[in-house]
């Protein structure tokens, strides 16, 4: 099975108190799942479109992994921290 990815980019963070409580809770959730970060933070440069907000790109070992991560009481955990704090565009892409 192919590694599989998870990419969100965020499209606004309208509450960063919301947003920091999900982000102590978010990282070792998914890490505690055997996802990996591959890369966190704004763009250092945009070439298309016009969104400069943050983006996460998490390595799993299969989709599968990659989507029990999501659903794991951990990482609902900080989704309820977050709450409507953030719009977000949340993918499971597999690799090559």
């Amino acid at each position: 099975m192919a590694k599989a990815y998870s990419v969100v980019t965020y499209l606004s963070i309208s509450d960063p108190d919301r947003f920091m409580a999900y982000a102590k809770i978010a990282g070792p959730a998914i890490e505690a799942e055997g996802g990996r970060f591959i890369a966190r933070g704004e763009p250092a440069e945009i070439l298309e479109g016009a969104n400069n907000n943050r983006v996460v790109i998490i390595e799993f070992e299969n989709a599968d992994a990659a989507l029990a991560a999501y659903r794991s009481d951990g990482y609902q955990e900080a989704m309820k921290a977050l709450g409507d704090g953030a719009q977000r565009d949340y993918r499971i892409v597999p690799g090559c």
